[in-house]
């Protein structure tokens, strides 16, 4: 087995990042197919016959786990030398993603402890991220705005801060220093919809705070058009005693990013930026032109380079490796199954009902709740399945956790629900590939997949359908799911580093005065969209 992939490559300057560009650019075009993809019509469109024959002869016999290793770029010595070649590639040309030691990357970083006050209501993640214009306001004592598309959030977020804010109040009632006061952070609502609209906004704080000086910042937090407002942690932005603005972005999606990254070029005051990105399938993406102003591409290099992704690839960026590498083989069999089902179910749609498939459906996550339904009435007579089990020892299922799903045909159409349960234990059920004792189990499965997606589009009259007919046809090859699915899944990480070096480079190109780096701020288990760019002007 080797994780390696000599990582080669620079973005220093502007040269070494367009380098770097035209390596990823170079190495995507062969394999479009997979960029192109939807994985929904992998039945459909035979999707698996573009790949090399030799590579899915060999993948189809691998261990999940193998599988699931593969888009963190982890071979094995007796696979084709093609093959170890592609995936060793895509690791060089990837970013690397390890978190950064911050302390030796910022000699004197001051990093203060997240509290249980203000990790409140927090889940791990974002225990991990932390709380970002609370942080500032309250443990910092920065001058923070919070900006929101959304009146409902923005209460939300102002209730939150007055809980805190009892908290601190206190603190410096017990200090002695209450006469100093306090800062908490101020709600704006607004739709932030260009750089227009953060100047102006920029433009206005600056000016309500020309009579108190302290340091304004504006962060857009993770929603669409949604946000929270942020400060630089250090007071080195005075000049001549006049504040001035730092941007940072925690997850601001699609193009929110770039919308910060051109604000901080076009407007004088904003001396710095801290952008961490998401939702890379938000992001617009237009004709490649001089003049263009679109989420992808930002750069002149890129444009000139003539790329565009597409929806289908920027989704593809948001795959998380570090995520796949952790499922296990429970998991990832489990999820495997699930997109058999679905691209199964595409062959439903598309000969019975073609009409639909031109609106693009979404059915949501109902399979899942299927399966612990399915699972849950399969232990009811469990007699049979214990007779398998002993004639063909297989290994058992690991827990599941409850999700919020799409209900089945006996809810009212667009409905959700939760699990009663917060897990269920399946110990019942051969997920050994190796295993045939489950073929009718996952054709009743399949069965009910179809029924639920079917009810959630509207469409009751499945009378006619014949169910066994196109299973037959899909299931000999649901095996190639996985192989094809953690190959494609391998170009996510280049696909994301050929994003954000866009914007990178977009920045080296703007100014000789601007300095600029990117770095991986957080743990990606935890938080997948780990990589920030940091640059400020010189």
């Amino acid at each position: 087995m080797d994780s390696g992939g000599e990582f080669k490559y620079s973005c220093k300057t502007a040269s070494e990042t367009l380098e770097w560009i035209h390596a990823i650019v170079n190495f995507l075009k062969p394999y479009r197919f997979f960029l192109d993809a939807h994985v929904v019509n992998f039945f459909k469109e035979r999707l698996w016959v573009a790949v090399d024959r030799e590579w899915m002869d060999c993948l189809r016999k691998e261990p999940v786990d193998d599988l699931l290793r593969i888009p963190s770029g982890v071979i094995q010595d007796h696979w084709p030398a093609s093959l170890k070649e592609f995936v060793l590639t895509l690791r060089s040309l990837s970013l690397p993603r390890e978190q950064a030691d911050l302390q030796k990357v910022f000699p004197g970083l001051q990093v203060a402890s997240l509290n249980n006050v203000l990790s409140q209501g927090m889940n791990h993640k974002k225990k991990h991220e932390g709380y970002l214009a609370q942080v500032l306001s309250f443990e910092y004592q920065l001058s923070v705005i919070a900006i929101d598309a959304s009146s409902h959030h923005g209460r939300i977020t102002d209730a939150r801060a007055e809980q805190i804010k009892k908290h601190y109040t206190a603190k410096l009632r017990r200090s002695q220093l209450e006469s100093r006061g306090l800062s908490t952070p101020k709600t704006v609502t607004c739709r932030v919809l260009s750089s227009d609209t953060l100047k102006a906004l920029s433009n206005s704080l600056l000016q309500k705070d020309d009579e108190k000086p302290n340091n304004n910042g504006v962060n857009i937090d993770e929603k669409p058009l949604e946000g929270s407002v942020g400060n630089e942690l250090t007071s080195s932005l005075y000049v001549n005693g006049k504040p001035l603005l730092v941007l940072a972005g925690l997850h601001a999606c699609g193009d929110l990013s770039v919308t910060m990254l051109r604000t901080f070029i076009e407007c004088t005051d904003v001396r710095a930026v801290v952008s961490i990105g998401c939702c890379y399938n938000l992001l617009s993406e237009g004709i490649v032109e001089a003049d263009t102003q679109c989420g992808f591409p930002m750069s002149k290099g890129v444009k000139s380079a003539g790329l565009l992704l597409k929806k289908n690839a920027r989704d593809l960026a948001c795959q998380s490796a570090e995520r796949w590498r952790g499922l296990g083989e429970a998991a990832g069999l489990h999820n495997f199954e699930l997109h058999a089902f679905r691209a199964a179910f595409q062959m439903v749609l598309f000969q019975h009902y073609p009409e639909i498939i031109i609106k693009s459906p979404s059915i949501g996550r109902q399979g899942k709740a299927l399966r612990r339904r399915h699972h849950r009435r399969t232990l009811v007579s469990g007699a049979d399945i214990a007779e398998s089990l002993s004639q063909k020892n297989c290994e058992n299922e690991t827990s599941w956790p409850a999700i919020s799903c799409t209900e089945s045909a006996d809810a009212e159409e667009g409905s959700t629900c939760n699990d009663a349960a917060s897990i269920y234990e399946d110990s019942s059920h051969c997920i050994s590939r190796n295993c045939d004792t489950n073929l009718t189990d996952r054709y009743s499965m399949f069965v009910n997949f179809c029924r639920s997606g079917l009810h959630r589009l509207g469409l009751h009259n499945s009378q006619d359908i014949n169910f066994s007919g196109l299973w037959k046809q899909a299931e000999p090859f649901a095996e190639l799911i996985g192989p094809y699915w953690t190959l494609r899944a391998a170009l996510g990480p280049v696909l994301e580093t050929l994003l954000l070096l866009d914007r990178l480079l977009f920045l080296q190109e703007s100014s000789n005065m601007v300095e600029a780096v990117i770095l991986p701020i957080f743990d990606p288990v935890l938080s997948p969209r780990n990589v920030a760019l940091i640059a400020k002007k010189l």
